[in-house]
Parts: C-alpha cells; sequence; structure tokens
C-alpha cells in the first residue's frame, strides 16, 4: 500500500505518517507548502518522502498522486472535484477523509463549518473511489487557544461556559485513520469519532486547572464580545458558525460513540488524560 496523506503540518497527518511507516507502509507526506513542511519535520520518519499538494490548487495534485493507492484527505471544497478526477486517473483505489460531526445537522449547508466538509462528502459518495468518512468532533487541541490567556490573565472568557462537547485527542483520530486505511473490512462507511464523555466548556477548563496544578477563573462573555476578540484571528462565517454552534450544544450533553473503540481496540483517551500531558502550556 502506498498512501498519500495530505495536510502534513498538522498534528493528525504527522501522527498519521509515523504510524504508517512504523506498520512498514510506504507513505508520502504533502503540504500545501512542503518547504516548510520539510523545515520543520522532526517528527516524522526521516525517509518519508515531502511533496506540494494544495488542496485548491489542482496544478498539484498529478505528482503527489502519482503511484498512489490510497489517500488520507482532508476537506477543501474548492478543488474537490478535480482531485477526484486527479486520484481516479492515477488509479487511487481508496480515500479516508477527515470531515466533521457538523455534517450530522438537519441541514449541514447551514453552517460553514459543516458546508465545506458535506460539499466534500457528497463529492465521495458520488466518486467512483472507495471513500471511508471520519467524523470527528470537537478537538481536545481546541483547548490551546485558552493557553495564552490562561497564563497571562489566569482565566478564559467563553460566551456559552455550558455548552457541551466530547473532547477527542488527535492521536485517536490518527489510529483510526491507520485503521481504516490497512483494514479493507473498514472501508467504505461513516464513523462518528468522539471522546469517551461529554464535558461542558467549564469542566474542560476545570480539568485544565487541575492537571496545571493552578486554578483557572471562567469569565462568561457576551457572544459580540467574544466574536470581536476572536475577529483577528478567524474570519467572520466562521466565528459565526462556531457560535451557532456552541450556541445550539448549552446543556445539551454531546453524543459519545464507541467508534474510537472499535476501530482501534482500546478506549478512546479521556479529556483529563490530554490536559496531564499538556499541562505545561497553561502555566505561568
Amino acid at each position: 500500500m502506498h498512501t498519500l496523506v495530505t495536510g502534513c503540518r498538522g498534528r493528525i497527518s504527522s501522527a498519521l505518517v509515523t504510524l504508517l511507516r512504523r506498520d512498514g507502509h510506504t507513505v508520502r507526506a504533502a503540504s500545501r507548502t512542503p518547504e516548510d513542511l520539510a523545515a520543520t519535520a522532526a517528527a516524522l520518519p526521516a525517509d518519508v518522502p515531502v511533496v506540494a499538494c494544495d488542496l485548491s490548487d489542482p496544478a498539484t495534485f498529478g505528482a503527489a498522486l502519482d503511484g498512489v493507492d490510497s489517500v488520507f484527505l482532508y476537506a477543501e471544497p474548492s478543488g474537490i472535484d478535480a482531485f477526484i478526477a486527479a486520484a481516479e486517473a492515477a488509479g487511487v483505489g481508496h480515500i479516508v477523509l477527515l470531515s466533521s460531526n457538523s455534517v450530522l445537522a438537519p441541514d449541514p449547508r447551514q453552517n460553514p463549518i459543516a458546508a465545506a466538509h458535506h460539499t466534500v462528502e457528497q463529492a465521495l459518495i458520488a466518486s467512483p473511489i472507495t471513500a471511508t468518512l471520519l467524523r470527528p468532533g470537537m478537538f481536545a487541541t481546541n483547548a490551546h487557544q485558552w493557553a495564552d490567556s490562561v497564563r497571562a490573565h489566569g482565566s478564559v472568557d467563553l460566551p456559552y461556559p455550558d455548552s457541551h462537547g466530547s473532547p477527542i485527542d488527535s492521536d485517536d483520530i490518527a489510529e483510526a485513520a491507520l485503521a481504516v486505511l490497512t483494514d479493507p473490512g473498514l472501508q467504505g462507511v461513516a464513523y462518528h469519532l468522539t471522546g469517551p464523555e461529554s464535558l461542558t466548556a467549564a469542566e474542560q477548563v476545570g480539568l485544565l486547572a487541575a492537571a496545571a496544578g493552578r486554578p483557572i477563573a471562567v469569565n462568561p462573555v457576551a457572544p459580540e464580545d467574544w466574536k470581536k476578540a476572536m475577529s483577528a484571528h478567524l474570519p467572520e462565517p466562521i466565528i459565526d458558525g462556531l457560535l451557532a454552534y456552541t450556541a445550539a450544544t448549552v446543556g445539551v450533553p454531546a453524543d459519545v460513540t464507541d467508534d474510537i473503540e472499535r476501530l482501534t481496540g482500546h478506549p478512546a483517551r479521556t479529556f483529563a488524560a490530554w490536559a496531564e500531558k499538556h499541562a505545561t502550556a497553561f502555566r505561568s
């Protein structure tokens, strides 16, 4: 099996590359900016080639896909039709998409985050290539967005402290991807990936405080104030989509599935364990 892994500047893809090589598979690491990846790829095995693949630029697809049997793909709707055509021409038989559980909303087209993943999913489902869909929810790594505020002020601003999520460890997603890439019996279906428990945003902050050994205050803020603070970091439609999603989950426990255990053979890692592993980031 020869696998192209896109998005290798990210934690999930870089971990997946390492797992594939560990198990003896041929793998090619791809990035929109391979020169940056090559310069900072200490976490990647030394014998893994790095190639350019900008998922919004079809001119980069042919060389990246040459000789590839399977692909781990990030969701970029702007180039998906061209990517599928190039993958089919290259003889790719299987694509694993890192999608999102936001597509499970009644009408995912109404949320910009869900809409992008939904568009890519639909294109893959309609293609002749076998598609496996991984639909994780909230990433545990999202908590890193609070680290600067915690170190500087000992607090976190939250527009909806009682919004629920089931944070998932990126290592579990990488292991799930490894399973579906290497076991034909697991391919061609969708998996809803979650952490092992539903936690409110405030409860997540509490677990970070326990791991870091310091108090961390939760400051409830108005959604419009949070939007203004985030405007320097994210496009307005994405901020609005995040606010809409979190507002809808206030007081509503998040779904918890056993798909991680089904795919990896072990229970999903807890957010508390993630917090312990990354506690240094939340200390003064």
